[in-house]
């Protein structure tokens, strides 16, 4: 795979802050700036707002619709596929693994 290209940009930081990065840095074995792009990388994720919103949340196989293929999450109707070939288990609880505009794909938990 192809590495991605790269952008430079100026950061000014006031020397208590900058004393502190380079301080976490060392700690955490990286340099400053790649310290830099690891803290960014975690503060901005992939992905749209509702993926980040949804994935990861449990859901009670009770909420499921077996006739419809429904799941109403935050007032939001969802059509959903689960992981495995099984139909859903009202006993079980669930979390979404992938989002894909209204389609979620759980896992049973």
């Amino acid at each position: 795979m192809a590495k991605e290209p790269q952008k430079r940009f100026l950061l000014r930081l006031d020397e208590s802050l900058f004393k502190r990065v380079s301080a976490a840095a060392d700690a955490d074995g990286r340099s400053i700036n790649a310290y830099i792009a690891q803290v960014l990388a975690r503060a901005a994720p992939q992905g749209n707002w509702e993926q980040r919103q949804l994935i990861g949340r449990a859901i009670s196989g009770k909420e499921l619709d077996v006739k419809s293929g429904l799941v109403l999450i935050s007032g939001i109707y969802y059509r959903y596929l689960l992981e495995s070939p099984e139909k859903p288990d009202k006993a079980a609880n669930y979390t979404v693994i992938e989002s894909h505009g209204n389609i979620l794909t759980l896992k049973k938990i």
